[in-house]
């Protein structure tokens, strides 16, 4: 305990039950522990909570009795996460904003600044453990399957992991709010965040109609037969549905998007060979331990949040698209619905190994 007290702890405080949980735990431990909140950036003519979200932040300093901050980060949001999103969409492909703020914002400028501030490390509320073996940190899937969040952070570096702390990762979710409810914390029973970090829940399609001007095309089946009408290929995404009213009990699903000619392909079922890749390309890759990754072994992986992890291993190109190095993962079995602008992530056993931007 007396060792801890001289250990200064800044935590990412969203007003949300899990940070709140995770700065009770540190100040019990003894840490020298301070609040802070992150003000992003926020659309205008939709609803945002984030005054009421920091309203709540601050109660639970209060109560705990700590130090509380609040850092200005809605520029940097706008440029790092808001830009990236627009972007990618304007080329058809479906981003991963949460990731982009936290390797932007979280594990990046609200890190810098903390240190500037005299802080050890930072906390945050997410779902990870963190596991140090020799001179490596690893990141470890939490406790909590459900909630795990390990996805989430394949751009992490040793020198990020270095300083940050993930107090609520051997912990369920249900114990994390009868704790919230133990330290009498105003946050124990508010809903979970839900929709684009710092932002929350709102309607992407008419957030893009602000920077993607609606273009309408036409939709074709397997055969190349118009079936129908679309929006703007922008507004879906690979595997989405599409409910076009042709005859047939099947469903649509979007398999192909062709921006440049403005088509959406669509096919009934799951039979479609678009639908399915052996083999996926990944760029902006990011290896979190020191070494990169071993090409003989076998490793696991995911294409999306929460899917099943999936046998695959891996294999190291040059992209004849670009200059930059790129990886081919080649799965065991044929991957459903793959979106070009999704995260890759990578697993040795309940490790995070790291990670690449699916193209």
């Amino acid at each position: 305990m007396s060792n801890n007290k001289n250990k200064r702890i800044f935590v990412g405080m969203s007003g949300g039950v899990d940070s709140s949980v995770a700065s009770a735990l540190l100040k019990k431990e003894g840490y020298d522990v301070s609040g802070v909140f992150m003000k992003g950036w926020y659309p205008e003519g939709i609803p945002c909570t984030w005054r009421e979200d920091r309203r709540d932040a601050m109660r639970v300093a209060a109560i705990l009795d700590i130090p509380f901050h609040t850092f200005d980060f809605s520029k940097e949001y706008e440029k790092y996460v808001i830009d990236y999103m627009v972007k990618e969409y304007k080329e058809g492909r479906t981003p991963n904003p949460d990731i982009m703020c936290n390797k932007h914002i979280k594990f990046d400028m609200f890190l810098k600044k903390s240190l500037e501030m005299g802080a050890d490390y930072i906390a945050m509320g997410h779902y990870v453990r963190i596991i140090n073996y020799r001179s490596s940190t690893s990141i470890v899937k939490a406790k909590d399957k459900n909630k795990d969040q390990s996805y989430f952070l394949w751009t992490l570096t040793q020198e990020q992991l270095k300083h940050c702390l993930f107090p609520i990762g051997n912990y369920l979710k249900k114990d994390v709010r009868e704790m919230a409810e133990k330290f009498k914390l105003p946050t124990a029973q508010k809903k979970d965040s839900q929709g684009l970090c710092f932002v929350g829940e709102f309607d992407i399609e008419n957030f893009l109609k602000n920077y993607i001007k609606p273009k309408k095309g036409i939709i074709i089946n397997e055969k190349g037969e118009k079936v129908g009408e679309h929006k703007g290929v922008q507004y879906y995404t690979i595997g989405q549905r599409h409910n076009i009213g042709a005859q047939g009990k099947e469903p649509y699903y979007i398999v192909e998007k062709d921006v440049k000619k403005n088509i959406l392909k669509v096919a009934t079922g799951k039979n479609e060979k678009d639908f399915y890749k052996k083999e996926v390309e990944i760029k902006n890759v990011n290896w979190i331990l020191s070494e990169t990754s071993d090409l003989s072994k076998k490793y696991l992986g995911r294409i999306r949040y929460r899917q099943p992890l999936q046998s695959c291993r891996i294999a190291k190109i040059k992209s004849q698209k670009s200059n930059l190095k790129t990886y081919i993962i080649i799965f065991d079995k044929p991957q459903c619905a793959v979106a070009s602008g999704q995260s890759l992530v990578l697993y040795k056993n309940t490790g995070l190994l790291g990670g690449g931007i699916i193209i």
